[in-house]
């Protein structure tokens, strides 16, 4: 996928790709579940399934019959989503602002996911281990009618943005094609904002992400009802995953600013993606190992975590000094030197002329995407301990290579577009994308 607002307009990028992909995709996530809770985790058990029964059995029959999901799942869903709204709303934050759009808009958005983050586990745990409300293993029991509530669910979702963007957009921020198809894909409207919530914060971070650690956790506790003890390696793995979404937390005001935010609109490749996808695609090597225990040893165990710990301390460290290069005008230091900066200039739709700063210090002077290094690092470690008896354990890091590889390209086409002669210079500085001499 790539960046949608100067991509050319044809049939096939504005129309195929994007039909391609509405009508894939969904399937493609009850598919995997079906693979992991069903098949054992078997990649051929799935292709024998599709090639005896037909494709449309095999989706009927896994989809299809949880389509609307199930009352329990709807339960889980609204109470969650709920919550996660409440915290966003009443938990105490400072207002920060994102990147002014083109059309000179500013979102705003509050900081306190960390602490709803910490919240909700503190919830979670009380309510099920103290309380005895309900299982810590209820995410991965009822996971079927999650995906398939959450699947239909969020279809319906981007197709009231597709109308809201429309006819009652948030700011000026919002356009159509003329294309149906296209604009229920990309999106209607850049920040759309619902009863003071503004809607990306809310899919992307407070209910994507928060409910990808919590489904992992449940993870680690259904492999020990089933067996009676937890492996050390889903142990290891649920534990970096917390441990990495804590620090995505911390740092939830950049991502804010990331290009993802202020390029791709509300639509269904990052709502549907963040309500869908992630639970489904991003959680499956713990999933993997619920019924694949390994039985790697404590010292295993405490070597993944210490190199997983290590690139998720790296990323962060990457992202940090871009932050702090920012907050301070580029007034501080870089690895012990005086950063490296580019002031650059661009200019918004109506012609007002502003800055920014491109830093060629410190990480970001090793490529201009190192930080993909160690987050690819950390996913891999936190998946290698289910082992490699199978691929889907790796399905997840395999994907997250190719969109952070694309994603790269499609930030340096964005500014190359928006910074022109600045951003050639900055190449000049930085010429490598992600890994030295490689790429």
């Amino acid at each position: 996928m790539s960046d949608w607002s100067s991509t050319p307009s044809n049939f096939f990028t504005r129309t195929i790709v994007p039909l391609f992909l509405v009508l894939l995709t969904p399937p493609a996530a009850m598919l995997l579940w079906h693979t992991l809770a069903e098949l054992d985790g078997s990649a051929s058990a799935l292709i024998n399934e599709l090639t005896g029964k037909g494709f449309i059995r095999v989706i009927s029959e896994v989809w299809l019959s949880r389509f609307f999901g199930s009352r329990i799942a709807w339960e889980m869903i609204g109470l969650f989503a709920a919550l996660q709204a409440v915290m966003l709303w009443v938990l105490p934050g400072r207002r920060y602002y994102g990147t002014v759009t083109p059309k000179g808009n500013q979102p705003e958005y509050k900081d306190n996911g960390l602490l709803s983050y910490v919240l909700t586990f503190v919830l979670f745990f009380f309510c099920s281990s103290y309380l005895h409300l309900f299982s810590p293993a209820i995410i991965y029991t009822h996971m079927g009618d999650l995906l398939g509530a959450l699947n239909f669910g969020a279809l319906v979702f981007c197709l009231f943005l597709y109308f809201k963007g429309r006819y009652f957009p948030s700011s000026s921020d919002h356009s159509t094609t003329g294309n149906f198809i296209f604009d229920y894909y990309w999106g209607t409207e850049l920040f759309p904002v619902i009863a003071g919530i503004n809607v990306k914060q809310f899919t992307n971070c407070r209910f994507g992400m928060t409910g990808w650690a919590l489904a992992v956790v449940s993870f680690a506790y259904a492999q020990r009802e089933i067996y009676g003890v937890a492996d050390p390696g889903i142990i290891v793995s649920a534990a970096l995953i917390f441990i990495y979404l804590f620090k995505f937390f911390i740092w939830e005001s950049g991502y804010m600013k990331s290009m993802d935010i202020q390029v791709d609109r509300a639509g269904f490749m990052i709502c549907w993606g963040c309500l869908v996808w992630v639970p489904a695609v991003y959680t499956s090597p713990v999933m993997y190992m619920v019924r694949h225990p390994q039985g790697i040893s404590y010292l295993v165990a405490g070597l993944i975590f210490v190199a997983g710990f290590i690139s998720i301390w790296v990323n962060y460290w990457a992202d940090h000094q871009r932050q702090s290069v920012r907050s301070t005008g580029g007034d501080t230091t870089i690895w012990g030197h005086a950063p490296v900066l580019i002031h650059a200039e661009y200019k918004t739709e109506s012609g007002e002329t502003r800055s920014n700063i491109l830093l060629a210090s410190g990480f970001w002077g090793v490529s201009r995407h190192f930080h993909y290094v160690p987050e690819i690092l950390s996913a891999f470690f936190w998946s290698c301990a289910a082992g490699f008896d199978s691929f889907l354990p790796y399905f997840y890091v395999t994907f997250l290579i190719v969109l952070l590889t694309h994603r790269a390209y499609r930030d340096d086409m964005k500014c190359r577009n928006k910074y022109g002669a600045y951003w050639a210079r900055y190449c000049e500085l930085v010429p490598y994308k992600i890994i030295p001499w490689v790429i």
